[in-house]
C-alpha cells in the first residue's frame, strides 16, 4: 500500500494517473484547537482594532444585524453604530446569528444616521457609503489614507438614506460581474469589513518599513 494514499498502484481506478504523489487528506481542526488560536472574551477589549466605524442605516432584518455583529467581531472593527429603525440588542433574534458577538463588539444606538456620521467626522474620520454612486471607487482601490473611516451601510431595499449619503465624501463599491447589481447587506458588509481591514493593515506594514 502506498504510504501517501489509500490505494496500491494496482488498485488505482481505471484512467487514474499512475505517477502522482498522493497526500494524506487534510484534517479539520477541532473546536478546542480553533478556540486556542482566538482571542478570549476578556482579551478583546484591549486588542488593536481597525479604525473603522460602521453606521447601520435603517437595516430592518434582525438576522442581518446579528450577522453584521458576528462579522464585525471577526474583522475586529472599531464600533457599530445602529441607527433609525435598525433593531439593536438585546434581542434574541440578533443573538441567534451574532453568536455572542454583541458582547465583544463595541456598539451604540443613535436615532439619526446623519447625526452619527457628523459625530464621527467631527472626530477626524472620513465618511464613505457602501453604495453605488456617481462618486464611487472600487473597494480594492481604497488605501490606508482613507482611515480612520466611517462606513455607512444602507437599508436592504433602498440603500443608504439621502441624509446620510449627503454627509459622505464618496461611495465605495464592490465590483459585480453578473446580472445582479447588489448583495445582501450582511454579505456586502462581510466583503467590505475584511477588504478594508486588509487595506488599513497594509498601510500599517508600509509605515513600519519606512
Amino acid at each position: 500500500m502506498n504510504g501517501k494514499s489509500g490505494f496500491s498502484q494496482s488498485q488505482l481506478p481505471f484512467g487514474f494517473p499512475r505517477e502522482i504523489d498522493y497526500y494524506d487528506p487534510m484534517r479539520k481542526l477541532s473546536h478546542p484547537e480553533i478556540s486556542s488560536q482566538r482571542l478570549q472574551v476578556h482579551e478583546v477589549h484591549r486588542a488593536l482594532r481597525v479604525p473603522l466605524v460602521v453606521i447601520v442605516d435603517n437595516v430592518r432584518s434582525l438576522y442581518n444585524v446579528g450577522s453584521i455583529f458576528r462579522t464585525a467581531d471577526g474583522a475586529m472593527i472599531e464600533r457599530l453604530v445602529l441607527t433609525g429603525y435598525t433593531p439593536h440588542p438585546p434581542r434574541k433574534e440578533i443573538d441567534k446569528t451574532a453568536l455572542g458577538a454583541t458582547k465583544t463588539v463595541p456598539h451604540e444606538y443613535v436615532h439619526y444616521a446623519r447625526e452619527a456620521v457628523l459625530q464621527w467626522k467631527d472626530r477626524g474620520y472620513r465618511a464613505f457609503a457602501l453604495e453605488l454612486t456617481d462618486a464611487g471607487r472600487p473597494i480594492t482601490a481604497v488605501e490606508a489614507d482613507c482611515f480612520p473611516m466611517v462606513l455607512v451601510l444602507g437599508n436592504e431595499i433602498v440603500g443608504v438614506s439621502a441624509e446620510a449619503l449627503g454627509e459622505c465624501e464618496g461611495g465605495i463599491e464592490i465590483p459585480m460581474y453578473g446580472t445582479k447589481q447588489s448583495l445582501n447587506v450582511s454579505v456586502a458588509f462581510g466583503i467590505a469589513a475584511f477588504t478594508l481591514g486588509e487595506a488599513w493593515r497594509g498601510g500599517q506594514s508600509k509605515a513600519r518599513v519606512k
